[in-house]
């Protein structure tokens, strides 16, 4: 999906659209990541659903986002092994994080020109590519 804010019925219908039931959980969960259109942690997301609704535990929370990365309705993005985020914005894109502020920022996959990726394996295809820059304040 593109990086659109969607109405509750638009989401409604994109998650049916991805094979997911849409129960009340996972329409407010869908509602926190699109409503916002930025890169958010697990906890993150508990806390915008559960600002509105204190129903969802942290269990439906993560395997809520699991099934939607499955299902391609999000990007999963690792910035290390102790800190992932999830991206509604599933078009083609990078990322620059700030490793001080935490911050993640799209790039747009235009701005890069790749040269000299090595040949796939037999019988193999690619499923993507991403690339996250890694930044902070040059004064630091």
């Amino acid at each position: 999906m593109e990086k659109t804010r969607l109405s509750r019925d638009q989401l409604v219908e994109a998650l049916r659209a991805h094979g997911i039931t849409p129960t009340h959980q996972r329409i407010e969960i869908a509602l926190a990541l699109f409503g916002r259109m930025e890169h958010l942690s697990a906890d993150q997301v508990m806390t915008a659903v559960n600002g509105r609704h204190t129903e969802t535990s942290k269990a439906t929370v993560y395997n809520t986002l699991k099934l939607f990365v499955e299902k391609r309705l999000v990007r999963e993005v690792i910035v290390d092994p102790s800190k992932v985020f999830y991206d509604p914005n599933t078009g083609p894109h990078h990322h620059f994080y700030d490793v001080v502020t935490g911050e993640i920022t799209d790039i747009d996959a235009s701005l890069f020109d790749l040269a000299g990726l090595p040949s796939l394996p037999p019988g193999k295809c690619a499923d993507g590519l991403d690339i996250i820059i890694r930044i902070r304040d040059a004064s630091v």
